[in-house]
């Protein structure tokens, strides 16, 4: 069948041919229709346009080989949670890594390697040691290692002055680290 004709068919006429024959063409033709829906829920979620992107074709192909396995009833709404929960993984593996970033870069840079970082349960310690910074410090140090901000993004962001700023994130790092290694040493006692 050619393009043209296919626009003609409804989502579930697509889809009928796909479960009756299970030519990747007929979902090639609803991906089609649906490739703006796609590139503005990745938008929305990855807030990078390459990323954005680049997800749109790893969900092409997740949806090519996922279709066949589910018996898919409503095809857009079908797809939108697909891309949701695509970019939600994305994000939280985004996120480990910027955890695992802002630990090596407060744990690994004064002590020695490895020396910290034995036990798994850092990264979790890490999570729960920034709670327990000023709400100032936290904002701060959030955005500089985790977010990557600038100095003077951060200011903008914030409305602290950029000495303020530096005080924060430099206090931060000293009060977390600190946190840190009271909550590893209580930690390695209770074993």
């Amino acid at each position: 069948m050619k393009t043209s004709q296919l626009k003609h068919l409804s989502d579930s006429e697509l889809l009928e041919l796909f479960y009756s024959d299970n030519n990747p063409q007929w979902i090639g033709a609803l991906l089609e229709r649906y490739t703006l829906l796609l590139l503005g829920v990745c938008m929305k979620y990855l807030k990078d346009e390459n990323e954005a992107r680049d997800a749109v074709q790893q969900i092409f192909l997740k949806v090519l080989t996922d279709a066949s396995k589910y018996r898919i009833e409503f095809f857009k709404s079908w797809l939108y949670m697909v891309a949701k929960n695509y970019c939600l993984m994305k994000l939280r593996d985004r996120l480990k890594n910027d955890y695992k970033d802002l630990n090596e870069n407060i744990l690994i840079e004064e002590t020695e390697p490895g020396e910290l970082l034995k036990n798994e349960r850092a990264y979790d310690l890490l999570e729960e040691s920034i709670t327990e910074l000023t709400p100032e410090q936290r904002q701060c140090i959030i955005l500089f290692y985790i977010k990557k901000n600038s100095y003077r993004e951060i200011s903008d962001a914030t409305g602290f002055n950029l000495m303020k700023v530096k005080s924060y994130i430099q206090n931060g790092k000293r009060n977390l680290k600190l946190i840190l290694e009271k909550k590893l040493k209580a930690m390695n006692s209770n074993k």
